[in-house]
């Protein structure tokens, strides 16, 4: 009996280890979310007459259009080339989370679970 009663708790303290080690990182893991969402990316696209900034929060801050761009005869290529640097912005954005994630977790996919 002592000796069931001895791994009951050192699996406990495991336990309790284990469970402060995901907290931590769960803390960790937070603190990075924060900071990458107040991050700043930029994409240019159409030679430079069209930049789109974001945030980490997928929310778009600027959008500049040099004046060369606006052409009343061909309005769909500017909202392609607008659409086109938005989304490429949101591609930096999303890529250097995953970075940043793949490097607080080693690698290992956690399926959402923080």
């Amino acid at each position: 009996m002592a000796k069931g009663g001895f791994r009951g708790s050192m699996g406990g303290g495991m336990n309790m280890n284990m469970i402060k080690q995901a907290q931590k990182m769960q803390q960790d893991m937070l603190k990075m979310q924060e900071e990458m969402e107040a991050k700043e990316y930029e994409a240019t696209v159409g030679g430079g007459v069209v930049t789109a900034r974001v945030n980490g929060k997928h929310e778009v801050l600027a959008l500049n259009i040099a004046p060369e761009a606006v052409d009343p005869e061909d309005v769909e290529m500017l909202q392609d080339m607008i659409v086109g640097a938005v989304n490429e912005a949101m591609r930096k954005a999303d890529a250097e989370m995953s970075q940043a994630m793949g490097r607080m977790t080693g690698g290992l996919n956690l399926g959402g679970l923080f």
